[in-house]
């Protein structure tokens, strides 16, 4: 029997202080889905028949994070539990909020006003009694996900319930039932109205969460991928060189390198979906077919779709700097030792040497850049990567040079001679800085 974590242990504890209150109260949602998928849950809710007000009272230090909507959030030490009351819902007529919300003192009401069945199972973490009020056994047992209800209904309250169908499909391997899908494929571009913000956290849950070469080939059958990823889509039917890729166009090239992906941060795998995202532009046949500065185009194009989609400015730079790069391995065998130090220090470079083993596996499958890469991280250490300086812009002022844009020449041609390992002291640095300054004046 596995240990209760931190979060189950402050929800049990949560369940236990609302029913001495004379409460009804009960784990609801993807948590009792998990326990019964004998999958460990990231998180834990529940849901109880205590108002807002009674949960302020027996919470006093909690968090209001809904009030609109009874939902409180209680912490003990890093573990958090959100605790929602009963409630059933108006019409949306935003596509993703209720005009209004009724709090009730059912659980069944609460039950039906949920996205998937899966997700509306109630759980009593004290006796093990399962609260079925939509038939969601069934379904988890048959590995379906099915809309609550009326299935175009649901996807109208919150059109974002279309991303979140085809995530928990993939992460659970489970298929998508037919009427759901059905509803999905006719309310499609519903999916265009929902903000940039919620549909990039959908999509990084698919591409992170497990199954992401499945989530992206539904949202492909579902009639989603070309509306929120229509560079991604453009890489269907996209030929490449068979002596190079056997396994076919870019999209098949890409699905393999997902399909292979194990754990990994969002910029990775962003990275390893957009890294060729630059074929369909710059395609052509010459002695073969050729993608000539695809990495610079596709870097440009992967940071503009990424700023569409809101992503922070740390995680569109380092999944620019991923396509940017990834062709550089093939010539890191014949690489200068300072620009091959220089790509060796890139910042979170295990992400580049992860894609480009990706890249490999799915391609032809060679990896003597990826073993070569490996072997001179492994020799080189920190300090020959990035050196202590000889010499700074101080010592140059010092020598009467006045600053300026040749400062940064004079700088930059030291640290390369001192990572060809051409110069080891201050006074060589400083010699070679003289030179670079009194060439330029």
């Amino acid at each position: 029997m596995q240990e209760q974590s931190a979060g189950e242990h402050l929800a049990v504890a949560i369940v236990l202080q609302l029913r001495s209150h004379g409460q009804k109260a009960y784990l609801v949602g993807g948590c009792v889905r998990d326990r019964l998928l004998h999958i460990r849950p990231k998180d834990f809710d529940i849901a109880t028949d205590a108002s807002p007000s009674q949960l302020a009272t027996y919470f006093p230090g909690a968090l209001m994070v809904g009030a609109h909507f009874g939902v409180v959030l209680v912490r003990e030490g890093t573990a958090q539990v959100e605790v929602a009351t009963f409630r059933s819902e108006g019409a949306y007529r935003d596509g993703r909020r209720p005009d209004n919300v009724r709090f009730e003192s059912e659980p069944r009401l609460d039950a039906q006003r949920r996205d998937f069945t899966v997700n509306a199972l109630m759980e009593d973490p004290i006796s093990g009694e399962i609260l079925d009020y939509v038939e969601g056994r069934a379904d988890l047992a048959s590995r379906t996900v099915r809309a609550i209800g009326e299935p175009r209904r649901r996807f109208e309250e919150d059109h974002l319930r279309m991303l979140r169908a085809v995530r928990f499909a993939a992460r659970l391997n489970f298929t998508i039932e037919d009427k759901t899908r059905e509803a999905i494929r006719e309310q499609a571009e519903f999916v265009l109205t929902v903000s940039a913000e919620r549909v990039r956290d959908e999509l990084v849950r698919i591409l992170t969460e497990g199954g992401a070469r499945r989530g992206l080939e539904l949202l492909d059958e579902l009639g989603l991928l070309v509306l929120v990823l229509p560079e991604v889509k453009a890489l269907q039917g996209v030929e490449q060189p068979p002596e190079f890729h056997p396994e076919g166009d870019v999209w098949t090239h890409v699905l393999l390198m997902l399909e292979n992906m194990g754990a990994a941060t969002s910029s990775l795998a962003l990275g390893v979906l957009l890294h060729d995202v630059g074929k369909p532009q710059t395609f052509r046949r010459a002695e073969r077919i050729r993608f000539d500065g695809h990495a610079d185009v596709g870097a440009e194009m992967a940071a503009k779709l990424l700023e569409r989609l809101r992503f922070s400015k740390d995680e569109v730079e380092q999944a620019a700097s991923l396509v940017a790069n990834h062709m550089k391995f093939k010539d890191v065998r014949n690489m200068r030792p300072s620009t091959l130090k220089r790509f060796l220090r890139l910042p979170h470079f295990e992400e580049h040497l992860e894609l480009h083993r990706l890249d490999c596996l799915a391609s032809i499958g060679r990896s003597e850049s990826y073993d070569f890469v490996k072997g001179r991280l492994s020799e080189l250490g920190a300090d020959a990567l990035r050196p202590e300086r000889l010499i700074s812009g101080r010592d140059l002022i010092e020598e009467g040079y006045a600053p300026g844009p040749a400062f940064s020449k004079a700088m930059e041609a030291v640290e390369t001679a001192q990572l060809e390992g051409e110069i080891q002291t201050r006074g060589e640095a400083l010699a070679l800085a003289k030179r670079v300054l009194d060439e330029e004046c």
